[in-house]
């Protein structure tokens, strides 16, 4: 016999720790190779870890609740050795991960009583299709019901409903973790929580391992990031002109919105290219400057914000942006965003106008060097050519890192976004 250790996985390319929100396994269980052990959350992404090994579960050394950094242990397993060989080979099917018709043919397994059974995951798609779960095929270790065989009933829109809503309240209270301090990272000041007195009718609300995990980051960024501030205002009249004179066909023609955001996002990816200094990172010792232009768009939830990539924003066409983010948007909101979605982001753009605001500040998605708030189009009076006259005008506020841009660089860099977009016209800006 040989032991071996599951080490925390890097789920994601700025992603430096992770949050164990559940274990799906006990020490004593026989865990075959591909076989999810534990659920575990990132500021970025929701995801199983699985087993590289197949054998027994010797040692859980990571509390649920507890964040820890890639690549620390989380366990251990006793791993078959040579003698078993030959049983190793009898049972290799059961070591990987079941087909579609295997999956059907499995019994159907009743976990209406396993509370701790359940993933965070798969109690969010229950509570949001009101999903009754004891309906459900389970084709994990031991007849658990995975995320993917919920997104599989969901699609194939034969969704059991729960009589009542006790499945769905019950299983609320798994996602709780202990009351603890947020870890800092190296050289943060330690948090100490603060002491909130409650009160009769006041509601305590347990922080989730996604909301804690975000917090931490949020806090990285404005701890080691020296923050600072600039915004312009655009006359983007021609802009919506243009859009709204083409959203109609364009629907009809491609089955998904052309937003203004898509714009926005393919106007930043030119003016990243004019200054490629923007698009950058600090990396202590040096500053790294990208060669690819992957834009991080910010996609919230109820309870959650993720921020998936758009590649190589400069070599797509308005129309392919605009088909990435309703695709990127939908991932999210279905519960299907992978970790890939998310890496690789060098500059983010936040559509902070969706929910009407006019201005704000942008805390910077670490570690990359700035973040760009897309404000609403609202219709202002200014003054052109001397005469008062009704504009549409839009905000954007631009936060930076001042370790890595200086104000001239990044004023330069929003005025020719300025000039991109209020020059826009049928003309000179193809769609396709």
């Amino acid at each position: 016999m040989a032991i071996e250790k599951i080490t925390m996985p890097q789920l994601g390319e700025s992603v430096t720790e992770g949050t164990i929100s559940q274990w799906l396994v006990s020490v004593g269980d026989r865990v075959n190779k591909y076989d999810p052990l534990a659920e575990v959350m990132t500021d970025k992404v929701n995801a199983e870890i699985p087993s590289s090994f197949a054998g027994v579960i010797k040692e859980i050394i990571a509390k649920e609740g507890e964040t820890l950094p890639v690549g620390a242990v989380i366990c251990t397993i006793e791993v078959e050795g040579e003698e078993q060989v030959e049983e190793k080979q009898m049972s290799v099917e059961n070591e990987l991960p079941p087909t579609n018709e295997q999956a059907n043919k499995q019994p159907m397994k009743k976990q209406g009583g396993e509370r701790g059974r359940y993933s965070p995951a798969v109690l969010r798609l229950a509570q949001e299709h009101n999903i009754d779960l004891t309906q459900v095929t389970g084709t994990g270790m031991g007849g658990r019901i995975t995320r993917k065989d919920l997104l599989k009933f969901i699609e194939s829109s034969n969704v059991p409903k729960a009589d009542a809503p006790k499945q769905v309240a019950e299983p609320v209270q798994q996602a709780e973790v202990p009351k603890q301090e947020i870890a800092p990272k190296a050289g943060a000041p330690k948090q100490q929580a603060p002491n909130v007195p409650v009160q009769a009718g006041d509601i305590e609300i347990p922080v989730t391992p996604v909301r804690k995990a975000i917090a931490t980051n949020m806090l990285r960024s404005k701890h080691e990031a020296p923050h600072a501030w600039t915004m312009v205002e655009v006359d983007v009249t021609n802009l919506v002109a243009y859009r709204d004179s083409i959203k109609d066909e364009f629907k009809k023609r491609e089955g998904f919105n052309l937003t203004y955001f898509a714009f926005f996002v393919k106007v930043v990816a030119q003016a990243l290219k004019e200054f490629p200094q923007i698009n950058s990172m600090w990396a202590g010792d040096k500053i790294v400057q990208k060669k690819d232009i992957n834009i991080s768009i910010a996609v919230a939830t109820d309870d959650a914000l993720f921020v998936p990539v758009i590649k190589h924003a400069d070599e797509k066409s308005i129309k392919g942006i605009a088909r990435e983010i309703a695709e990127l948007a939908a991932k999210v909101r279905a519960g299907k965003l992978r970790s890939e979605d998310m890496q690789g982001g060098t500059f983010t753009v936040n559509n902070t106008g969706s929910f009407g605001s006019v201005q704000s500040m942008g805390i910077i998605n670490y570690p990359q060097a700035a973040i760009l708030q897309v404000e609403s189009i609202v219709k202002r009076p200014v003054v052109k050519d001397g005469m008062i006259a009704i504009r549409d005008m839009v905000n954007l506020c631009l936060s930076l890192d001042h370790r890595v841009l200086d104000g001239l660089i990044c004023g330069r860099f929003l005025a020719r976004v300025k000039d991109i977009l209020e020059n826009i016209s049928k003309d000179n800006t193809p769609i396709y």
